[in-house]
This record gives structure tokens, sequence and C-alpha cells, in this order.
């Protein structure tokens, strides 16, 4: 049974960190625009900058080390620098000079973007469990893991090496993780999957639903795992998971159909028997009913349609 759910919501909704662009600036500048994709980061390796976007009250103070995560934002505005006349204007998404020797000098301002791609399922995942916007804080004593790969990222591509564009693919993959990890870390979660995933007291349940998504669990097996009567975990649960667990069973079973339909080759019979439904019929009125389209409709769309999202 593995305890590690967070790696295995990872690999089933997709996760990709892409590294769009970057820059570097001395004296003042402004980078400001409309946003395409709803989830962004941006981190500032070197200098400081002010990030103002819409659903927050006052700009966000970005020190060395910072990284902030942009959900469904519609616009973004970053400045920084210092010195007199009109600002510098740097288009969002601009690759610059990040070979610049003067990168490492603590007064210029370094920063690197990017976009966290996912399936349409792990789109509504990600975006359910993060706030509007995040400040993870380079600062934080827990933030080791996420300054460290930011660093190596950064000397990725600051000094591009034979084998650079795969290992800065890695390096985003890892920023997404610890992003993910750090906020889960130091925030006051909203219900969801990632506050159901982090929960000591339902992670014997949790893992129980993810190791047998096919045993007909009941609510009195879970609420037993979780040595919890069934009232109190049914409370909690939905507390922590914004829905009760029986429906999260539900859709983990519908996440984990939807990787079997892209990846694999098995009849829609076997998926639903191996999935704890009575009949194929039964399995196809619940999966039409998440993911809005029958399981074979589901598979077709996925060979007629490129891969991705919109705005890649």
């Amino acid at each position: 049974m593995s305890a590690d759910q967070l790696s295995e919501v990872f690999d089933l909704v997709e996760v990709r960190g892409v590294l769009s662009g970057g820059f570097v600036a001395r004296d003042r500048w402004v980078s400001r625009g409309p946003l395409q994709t709803p989830l962004k980061f941006f981190a500032v390796v070197s200098g400081r900058a002010r990030l103002t976007t819409d659903g927050i009250d006052a700009p966000l103070e970005l020190e060395p080390g910072d990284v902030a995560m942009l959900n469904n934002r519609a616009w973004l505005e970053l400045e920084g620098g210092s010195g007199d006349g009109p600002p510098r204007e740097i288009r969002p998404e601009e690759n610059g000079p990040l070979t610049d020797p003067a990168v490492t000098d603590h007064r210029t301002d370094a920063i690197v973007g990017g976009r966290i791609d996912l399936n349409p399922a792990g789109r509504t995942l990600l975006m359910q469990a993060l706030p509007p916007v995040a400040h993870l804080r380079g600062s934080d004593p827990s933030a080791t893991s996420l300054r460290g790969t930011l660093h190596r990222l950064f000397e990725e591509v600051r000094l591009p090496r034979i084998g650079a564009e795969f290992a800065i693919r890695q390096h985003v993959q890892l920023l997404v993780l610890e992003m993910v990890r750090a906020h889960a870390g130091q925030a006051d979660l909203p219900p969801g999957w990632l506050r159901v995933l982090t929960n000591e007291r339902l992670r014997p349940a949790i893992a129980m639903m993810h190791a047998e998504p096919g045993a007909p669990w009941s609510l009195a097996d879970l609420a037993g795992a979780a040595a919890m009567s069934r009232t109190s975990f049914a409370e909690h649960f939905r507390s922590v998971a914004g829905i009760p667990p029986l429906t999260y069973l539900a859709r983990w079973r519908m996440l984990l159909a939807q990787r079997a339909l892209r990846d694999d080759e098995v009849r829609v019979g076997t998926l639903a028997a191996q999935l704890g439904y009575a009949s194929e019929s039964a399995f196809s009125t619940a999966f039409k009913r998440q993911v809005g389209l029958s399981p074979l409709r589901y598979r077709q769309s996925l060979t007629s349609a490129p891969r991705g999202l919109p705005g890649q």
C-alpha cells in the first residue's frame, strides 16, 4: 500500500511545469500584461520585485528566493529596480540575457517565470486546492528545498551546458512539487484534495481507497480505518475534503478511469469491473456524469484532439 498519494495524484493529473521566460534588469523596470494560462508562477532569483494582480488587496513584495503562484488570475504587473526616469517595459515572458555575469550581483533583479500544465481533471483539482495567489517565502526555514531547486534551475538556464534543456525540464518539475509542498506546509489550506492528502487522521482511509479503488468500501469500513465513528468520520472528512467520503472515492475512480482510457487499451467493461461497478452501463453513466462524455467518446476525443491545454 503506497503512502505517497501526492505522487500518485501528480501522475494522474499529468502535472508538467514549463519555464516560459526570464529576464535580468538593473534599473527601473516593469512587466505587465494579461495572463493566458490558468496557473502561472514567478520566482525571484536575485534582487526584489513587487507583484500586483487582480484579487489581492495590496502588492506582494517578493524577495530573493520567493515564488508566487497565480491561480486563475486575469492580469499581472511586476515591477522593480531603482533610479530616475521611466521604467523599462519588459514582456512577462521575455527571454532576457540570463547568461549575463552580472546576474549574480545582489543589486540585479533576476526573474524567471513559467506555467503549470495539467490535464482537465488536474486543472480542477489543483485550482481548487490553491488560493488565488500563493506567496512562498524563500527565507522561510522550511523552504530549503525550494531555494535549492530554484538555484539549480537558474544555474542550468544561466550556464547552458550539454543536456541543459533536459535538466531545465526536470528542475521545473521539481520546482512545481516544492511549491505545492511549501504551500501545503505553511498555509491554511481550503477544503480539497491537497488538504485531504496532508491530513493525518484521514490518512488510513485515504490509503485504503487509493490502494483498492474497486473494493466495495462502506462508510463503516473507512471510519473504522480512521478509528472514528461513522458520524464523526463523515463530518470530519467533509470539512477537510469539501465532499463526502464516498463522493471522494467515486471521483478517485473516475481519475483512474481517465488515465486508463488515455494510456491503455483496456475494454470499458473490464475497466468497470476493476473499479467496482456492477455493470458497464453503471460505470458509463457515472463517468459521463463526472467527465461530461461517455468513456468511448472520451477515448475518441483524445485521439482526435492535440494533447495539452488551450493557450500552450
